[in-house]
């Protein structure tokens, strides 16, 4: 019998199958992860999606309601005595809103976000039904950030504008003109570099009539907006995992935000008509914007607009260099924005908040005087209170390098000081004696200011700008005019902020005790911050208001009617109540000149002025309106309040004359030149006053005099108008803030007494 056994066993061999399982193992484990972690991603990264332009609401406006608005004015005419022997014209007045913003809008997108309470997409179709059944405007432009838009949104702005129109009725008897226009948006660091925000509107909607493109500009709010906001990759992939219910909206900003950056800028140097409509066009100065819009041929006009606006508005700034004649196109650049959900910019102050140099670094913090606190000068008091255990001498050096940190960090001033918070920076910066003031006050761009300042590069003939006034909104939310009732704070102003204290840590870092020492900040990484850190959001939110209103004294309802309104600037502004208001030459050399006239006389002018206080609002909204829109959407778009008045009108209790005069030569002092007021009108406490008077030290000065009235009511209550509500003086001096976040209670509208007015626009009388 023969003994058989089995070979010895190779060890290399035997391990293979065991690696073959090892590795299958391997590949199966890595291939779940894979599956997991991409249905994971899915989940919470899948699905952002394009912001559309919504659906406009194809619903007709209620029979005889536009016509029950005409008979409303007729009665208010009526009212006023002597009216039939004065010759007033039958024009009838329409309130619109030339300044208005969607979630085409990088920055309205980014309210618009859970993390800071935002309701959600507002696009231009929101706009439209916000206009005919909330407010019952009779005009609105649709101005979104030239910045952001692009070639998409444009095309689908100027479509769901057409669709608007279309659903308006009659050509000749609409019940609402919705303008196409955009914003070009500048923000310079320097006062050298800065010439501001300006609204540009199209007279027509006709593909043929109206720009492939906006122009853009260029500067710190074009880079802001093109980019993520300055929050590091981790953030912005962390924050649909923290706010998971709510992820799509930011997914939808994500690609937003990737639709704006993928936009080529146009080759430079080639006319405007013949480059692509794919591309994003700029134009670095007004002066470019208007050689562009040359080029074009459209009738458009372009609106100035936060000229007063220290939240980018660097230290120092002023209107000066606009003057200059290649900056200036007065065929199309004849309004001004006076007032806005921004602030008002109407009136000159002497104060600055920095001296000598327009150089940030070389300028000089100025001492505080009972009405203007610089802010400069709060960061050295704040860093004075910390001086411990050290001399005065080293004390000083830390309070003067404080006051030098700010002035260098120009409207990011607040961050040279960590730890200082809303409260401790007060209400420094401000117009403390100005009607409803924007942020930051800069005297040097207010209304005042522009029409005293003349330029004299021409001894012989001197340039002094001839503006009309309007007021708009510069509402986020795509509703147009929003100031028909001081109500929901958080919906029908810009106010926005953190919606709880964690988020406020990821958006702001953690809270920290105020800093003994001041620090300089190095300006290409502040640039680079979000906006809402680089900018003093937090103080900013007290001062937000639900807006102004523009009123056209028309011949019709029409676009040509209202447009060609605005051109003979036969407007005012209002800071969002309909107060009807009339400011007449009444011996014009061909008879009575209305506001906005330039004439010459030879005698001394004789003015009336007649002022009807707005109708006093029930509250809710119309019956129609619900019926019309539907409760969600009711909702949504108009917040459950609607311009709904009674028959009662509210009382006028004063009017003002500004009297100025425009310099005459480059040494007279502007401020000596602007007479605020000049007259003041009293009424007898009725809803109609009007009077008349006569100037006659024109006679003989030799000089150009301007005039404009202010028509005011008696107070009511409105939104935010005592800015950061700040009482006692000095060191005792103390502020509550209204803020945009969590702090201050959601429904809490931060009510006060307000002065409500309008704003004729000027009378130019030369001899």
């Amino acid at each position: 019998m023969t003994d058989v056994t089995s070979p010895p066993t190779d060890p290399a061999v035997s391990k293979k199958p065991r690696q073959r399982r090892l590795l299958q193992k391997v590949l199966i484990t890595v291939g779940v992860f894979l599956i997991v972690g991409a249905t994971f991603s899915w989940i919470v990264y899948g699905g952002g999606e394009h912001e559309g332009p919504g659906e406009v609401t194809r619903a007709a406006w209620p029979s005889g309601d536009v016509e029950a608005r005409k008979r409303r004015q007729q009665r208010a005419i009526e009212a006023l005595p002597g009216v039939a022997n004065a010759g007033q014209p039958a024009k009838q007045i329409l309130f619109g809103d030339l300044h208005v913003h969607s979630t085409f809008s990088a920055d309205a997108f980014a309210i618009s976000l859970p993390f800071v309470s935002g309701e959600g997409a507002h696009p231009p179709a929101d706009a439209c039904d916000y206009a005919r059944f909330c407010s019952a405007l009779d005009f609105f432009a649709m101005t979104d950030h030239a910045e952001s838009l692009t070639p998409q949104h444009w095309e689908e702005t100027k479509e769901s504008l057409r669709q608007c129109n279309a659903v308006a009725g009659d050509a000749k008897n609409p019940d609402l003109v919705p303008f196409l226009g955009y914003e070009w948006t500048q923000v310079g660091p320097t006062p050298d570099t800065h010439y501001g925000h300006k609204n540009v509107i199209f007279r027509h909607l006709d593909e043929d009539k109206v720009p492939k493109r906006p122009i853009a500009a260029g500067g710190l709010a074009a880079a802001a907006m093109r980019g993520r906001g300055g929050l590091s990759l981790w953030t912005l992939a962390s924050i649909p995992i923290r706010d998971f219910p709510n992820r799509k909206r930011y997914l939808d900003r994500a690609m937003f935000q990737e639709e704006v950056s993928s936009v080529d800028d146009c080759p430079e140097g080639v006319d405007t008509k013949k480059l692509p409509a794919d591309c994003r066009e700029r134009a670095a100065t007004p002066q470019d914007l208007f050689g562009k819009l040359d080029e074009l041929g459209h009738d458009a006009m372009v609106i100035p607009h936060g000229t007063t606006w220290g939240f980018y508005t660097p230290h120092g700034y002023a209107w000066d260099k606009q003057l200059a004649k290649t900056m200036r196109d007065p065929k199309r650049q004849f309004l001004f924005e006076i007032f806005s959900g921004h602030g008002n910019s109407e009136e000159y102050r002497t104060f600055r908040g920095m001296t000598g140099s327009s150089d940030m670094e070389k300028g000089g913090c100025p001492e505080p005087t009972a009405d203007y606190e610089p802010c400069c000068w709060k960061a050295g008091e704040l860093v004075r209170k910390k001086c411990r255990n050290i001399s005065d001498e080293a004390c000083d050096k830390r309070v003067a390098e404080a006051k030098a940190n700010y002035l260098a960090a120009g409207a990011s001033g607040h961050w040279t000081l960590p730890g200082a918070t809303a409260t401790d920076w007060g209400d420094c910066g401000q117009c403390r004696d100005c009607f409803n003031p924007s942020f930051n006050y800069r005297p040097g761009g207010s209304a005042q200011y522009v029409l005293a300042k003349a330029n004299f590069d021409d001894a012989k003939a001197p340039y002094t700008e001839r503006f009309g006034f309007i007021a708009s909104s510069d509402n986020h939310t795509a509703r147009p005019g929003t100031g028909y009732k001081e109500v929901t704070r958080r919906k029908f102003t810009e106010a926005s902020g953190a919606r709880d204290a964690d988020w406020a840590k990821l958006i702001l870092g953690e809270p920290r005790p105020l800093a003994s020492m001041s620090r300089k900040l190095d300006m290409s990484k502040v640039y680079q911050m979000p906006p809402f850190q680089a900018l003093d959001l937090e103080r900013q939110s007290s001062f937000f208001l639900t807006g102004g209103l523009v009123a056209v004294h028309s011949q019709g309802r029409d676009r040509d009617a209202i447009y060609d309104a605005l051109k003979r600037k036969e407007v005012y502004g209002t800071s969002g109540d309909r107060i009807l208001l009339w400011f007449d030459l009444a011996n014009g050399p061909k008879g009575r000149a209305p506001m906005g006239s330039a004439v010459n006389l030879t005698e001394a002018p004789r003015f009336t002025v007649r002022a009807v206080g707005a109708l006093e609002q029930q509250d809710g909204c119309p019956e129609y309106v619900e019926k019309q829109l539907g409760k969600q959407r009711l909702q949504h778009v108009c917040a459950g309040q609607c311009y709904n008045p009674g028959n009662k009108r509210r009382t006028i209790s004063r009017i003002e004359v500004v009297r100025i005069r425009p310099q005459t030569s480059p040494d007279q002092d502007v401020a000596k030149l602007i007479e605020d007021p000049w007259k003041t009108l009293e009424c007898v406490g009725e809803a109609t006053c009007q009077a008349t008077f006569t100037d006659p030290e024109f006679v003989g000065a030799g000089r150009e005099f301007i005039y404009y009235a202010r028509a005011i009511q008696a107070p009511t209550p409105a939104v935010n108008a005592a800015g950061m509500r700040c009482t006692g003086e000095g060191a005792e001096r103390t502020c509550k803030p209204c803020y945009g976040d969590y702090r201050t209670k959601y429904g809490d509208d931060c009510l006060a007494p307000n002065e409500e007015r309008a704003w004729s626009s000027p009378i130019f009388v030369r001899p």
